[in-house]
């Protein structure tokens, strides 16, 4: 046992006194005679033990009585873990998780307000010497230092859900760089939370000075529905066409979600996008038709209905449709009128062409495609365009001249780690075979039988391939149409020139025009069509030149309000950084004038926190051994229970009791003994 104030134990040298007076009180008995006995017949007889007896008594439960006030005010305690309790001011913080997964239901309220409510009965256990940092995933400044009691305790009411997620190993990390400028301070940190197992990554503990307590909040139920992700299979979309959309649903419960509804919101019109089934703690990709027939920015939703975790039931996506896709076609001594014929029959596509010595190298990024047609020789110039072009996402298709300058194509080549054409060989060749698992000539064909109509070659080069993929083979086996990617765009090379002498592929219509478009749609250059809050806080876009002049400021507004994100112009590419200053899922739009958006982005929450599986208290326990789990029920009185776990078993309002029960006894004693 041990006392919290033991300089008023000094008081029982006081015991004194009421031995002293029963010293005294005891002395007043004497012997007196008497000749006649006469008039104290009535006197009721007492014998001089039993008297004795009742002082002994009465100075017994006064002695007590007094013994238990002073032990009162001396405050016993008895360490619950044995151990001593050390003494002085105390430095608390307190991590209250306020995740989106604390949206799940407990027995009593949603796990937020309960773990408000641990956070509160924790303040109060401790004293108004005591100071307390009071942290949340948000991390604002407020946060980062130690606060007074009251001002705590405001703080705590401010508490919302946050689209931040962040791993707990962060979150202990944060409370020790605070509590160790305390140094005066005992130093203790509480992590209140559901400890879902995506983000419970604790290390080995090793610092001694702060004793860390896992306080945990258990959910009735752990079943979540959530869409993860949505993406379209062209990474290029193009008016008037029909595309396929894919979204992943999760099921993260322990029961099969049957006929989940997803509907899609597209063109301002929300449909419903079908039904699936989805296993428990498996994933699904269901499909969903998208035509495209309004150009400019597309903001699309799809949704299911989930509860009572509901911030991942929805996912934004966004992207850009042009009426047209620009094709640049570079010829040497005229242009090929079937290419002409070809683009200029697709109403998506707007075609220009240019001779090799008119290039305008700083349009390149414009264009979707560019076609070198039948170019006798390529510069050096116009190479490192070219590959600076590719790198950053466009698209090249190489047509070879006949009697081209070979080493010059194969500066190409290496530039770019494309196809590498070799000798010159003028012998027939049938094509028969087309790669229908590549993007160009996937689900193109109804059937690929043999009334499918292939290429034949009476020329063409030998082409060297190290890595990529062949689109079109020859019956030997040889390419006659390859492709490769460098950096975020590709490269289609041709071992055949489009001159009718060497072949016959712009007669294959249904090879030829498929073919020319779908290069076109398979531009690299493309931005997400969504983001992930607090985690994707960069974003590139095409730098805009502001024609009224000026200091030039972007801007975004969404569903957060409106905020500057910082800028960093690089070449061509302008950079933002958003400094975590979006926080809200939705649609949020860049503009410098506020009547002219030049971009739009959707932005999600972090579906780390959909996998609401928790680690148990006694897993907790378990596995990280350096730590106190304090469970307990939602009724539970937490701050009698952080109390005793801090000072012991308090026992001074048994020492008052007793007192009374000494007192009261000695009372009884002299009334009726």
């Amino acid at each position: 046992m041990q006392f919290l104030y033991p300089g008023f134990l000094w008081a029982l040298a006081f015991l004194a006194i009421p031995i002293i007076i029963h010293l005294f009180y005891f002395r007043r008995f004497k012997r007196v005679y008497f000749t006649n006995v006469r008039f104290l017949k009535e006197v009721q007889e007492e014998t001089s033990a039993r008297r004795r007896l009742r002082n002994l008594l009465v100075l017994s439960m006064r002695l007590l009585a007094l013994t238990m006030l002073v032990l009162a005010f001396a405050q016993p305690f008895i360490s619950r873990k044995g151990e001593e309790i050390k003494r002085g001011p105390r430095a608390v913080s307190i991590y209250l998780d306020n995740s989106f997964s604390m949206q799940a239901e407990s027995s009593d309220a949603a796990l937020l307000e309960l773990g408000r409510k641990r956070a509160r009965q924790i303040m109060e256990a401790y004293g108004e010497e005591d100071r307390f940092q009071l942290l949340t995933n948000d991390l604002n400044e407020r946060q980062h230092y130690l606060l007074e009691k009251e001002e705590a305790l405001n703080l705590l009411e401010e508490i919302t859900y946050s689209p931040v997620t962040r791993s707990l190993s962060q979150i202990l990390e944060l409370q020790r760089s605070v509590l160790h400028k305390a140094d005066d301070f005992q130093k203790e940190s509480y992590l209140i939370s559901d400890f879902q197992r995506s983000v419970t990554d604790f290390s080995e503990v090793s610092d001694s000075t702060v004793e860390v307590y896992l306080v945990p909040m258990q959910a009735v139920a752990t079943a979540n529905v959530s869409i993860d992700s949505a993406w379209f299979e062209n990474p290029v979309r193009a008016m008037g066409q029909t595309y396929r959309l894919f979204a992943k649903v999760s099921n993260y419960g322990e029961e099969e979600q049957e006929d989940l509804r997803l509907s899609l919101t597209h063109e301002g019109e929300t449909k419903p996008a079908g039904t699936l089934d989805v296993s428990a703690g498996k994933q699904e990709i269901d499909t969903i038709n998208v035509s495209m027939l309004q150009a400019g920015w597309h903001e699309d939703k799809l949704e299911v209905a989930d509860y009572p975790v509901q911030f991942d039931d929805h996912y934004y996506f966004a992207f850009e449709l042009s009426k047209e896709l620009p094709v640049l076609n570079i010829y040497g001594e005229r242009p090929h009128p079937s290419l002409r014929r070809a683009f200029t029959a697709m109403p998506q596509i707007r075609y220009e062409e240019k001779p090799a010595g008119q290039l305008d190298y700083s349009a390149f990024s414009n264009y979707k495609l560019i076609v070198l047609d039948e170019l006798p020789k390529l510069s050096s110039g116009l190479i490192t365009e070219l590959s600076q072009y590719v790198s950053d996402g466009g698209n090249i298709l190489v047509l070879p001249h006949a009697q081209a300058d070979v080493e010059s194509y194969r500066s190409l080549s290496a530039a770019l780690h494309a196809a590498r054409p070799g000798n010159w060989e003028e012998v027939e060749r049938q094509v028969s075979r087309v790669n229908t698992d590549e993007f160009v000539f996937r689900d193109v064909f109804e059937r690929t039988d043999e009334q499918l109509r292939l290429p034949v070659t009476q020329g063409n080069y030998i082409l060297n391939i190290s890595s990529g993929e062949v689109l079109l083979r020859y019956r030997d086996g040889s390419a006659f149409l390859a492709k490769s990617e460098w950096g975020e765009g590709h490269v289609y090379f041709c071992a055949a020139p489009l001159d009718e002498q060497y072949s016959n592929l712009v007669r294959n219509a249904e090879i030829f025009v498929p073919m020319l478009f779908r290069m076109v749609l398979a531009s690299g250059s493309v931005s997400p069509i969504a983001y992930v809050i607090g985690k994707d806080e960069w974003l590139e876009v095409p730098h805009q030149a502001d024609a009224g002049g000026g200091d030039i400021v972007y801007k975004m507004s969404g569903p957060g309000g409106e905020f500057i994100p910082e800028q960093q112009l690089i070449g061509p590419r302008l950079r933002l950084n958003l400094h975590g200053q979006i926080r809200e899922a939705g649609f949020y739009h860049l503009y410098l004038k506020p009547d002219r958006i030049l971009a739009t982005f959707a932005f999600n929450y972090d579906r780390r926190e959909s996998d609401l599986r928790t680690f148990l208290p006694s897993e907790l326990a378990e596995k990280y051994r350096g730590m106190q789990v304090l469970e307990a029920s939602a009724k539970t009185d937490f701050s009698q229970l952080i109390a005793e776990q801090n000072r012991g078993l308090s026992l001074w309002r048994w020492c008052l009791i007793l007192a009374l029960v000494f007192l009261g006894l000695e009372g009884a004693i002299l009334r009726w003994f």
